[in-house]
């Protein structure tokens, strides 16, 4: 699957696009060009230069991936499929295309490890099928499925702009330890989880069962905000409109933007 990530990739232009969207960390001053060879994960520079002062570490570096899930699935039926119903995992497999791309190219000398980059694949449009869309007013709900699903509604309510923690950076606290210091335990924000899913006092190291200690200093924020919506179908209560149910009830539900 990651030969075919890679292909994608090179052919749509996001691996041009990442390439770019290194420079945020690395400070990349100059054009890079870069290309693969078919089904190969070779790849191929020339002229890249990065200036020492806008060098920062981070515990997360981030990237948003655009993705079409019919041109993926021309290339592997399989791995289109994939991507559509296990978004998740296909972002590890695009995780570690870009581990890759970014030591192969040099784009980012602070990366150590693999886990610290977080991928957010995001689809160009969904299948216009009606499993794809995601009615709450519909049984039966699915609640333990994480595919991806179009929702319509009408926003009510929206709060404002807070931050919540994309990443973190945790050491053991044994300074005897090996694991008290490299990027051994790195934290990353999955979709749906909570804030202390990300980020508590209670985590222990495996190797020594000491508490683990988080370094400030690596933490990454982002953006969130909380939106309260209502499905489309309350306009035609709002407007009289007769139907044949006796009595009925719309509910808000609520949406996190990240």
């Amino acid at each position: 699957m990651r030969e075919v990530a890679l292909v994608y990739l090179d052919r749509s232009g996001g691996l041009q696009k990442f390439v770019q969207d290194c420079r945020k960390y690395n400070g990349i001053t100059q054009e890079i060009f870069c290309h693969t060879a078919k089904y190969s994960l070779v790849l191929l520079s020339k002229v890249l230069f990065a200036s020492p002062d806008s060098k920062q570490s981070y515990a997360v570096y981030r990237f948003t991936i655009s993705v079409n899930p019919s041109d993926i699935a021309e290339l592997d039926a399989a791995f289109g499929n994939y991507i559509l119903h296990q978004p998740l995992q296909a972002a590890q497999v695009f995780q570690s295309v870009c581990f890759i791309a970014i030591k192969t190219l040099s784009l980012i000398e602070q990366l150590q490890t693999e886990a610290q980059i977080s991928i957010l694949l995001k689809p160009t449009h969904l299948p216009p099928l009606p499993s794809y869309v995601l009615s709450l007013s519909a049984f039966p709900l699915n609640y333990t499925s994480q595919r991806f699903y179009m929702a319509e509604g009408i926003a009510i309510a929206m709060g404002t702009v807070t931050k919540y923690t994309q990443g973190a950076r945790f050491l053991c606290s044994e300074e005897t330890c090996p694991l008290s210091e490299g990027f051994r335990y790195i934290r990353v924000h999955l979709p749906g989880a909570t804030e202390s899913a990300t980020v508590r006092s209670d985590f222990v190291c495996s190797l020594c069962s000491s508490p683990l200690q988080e370094d400030m200093k690596y933490r990454v924020l982002g953006d969130k905000q909380i939106v309260e919506m209502i499905d489309a179908k309350v306009l035609n209560a709002l407007k009289g409109c007769s139907s044949d149910q006796s009595h009925f009830r719309i509910q808000t539900f609520t949406v996190f933007l990240r």
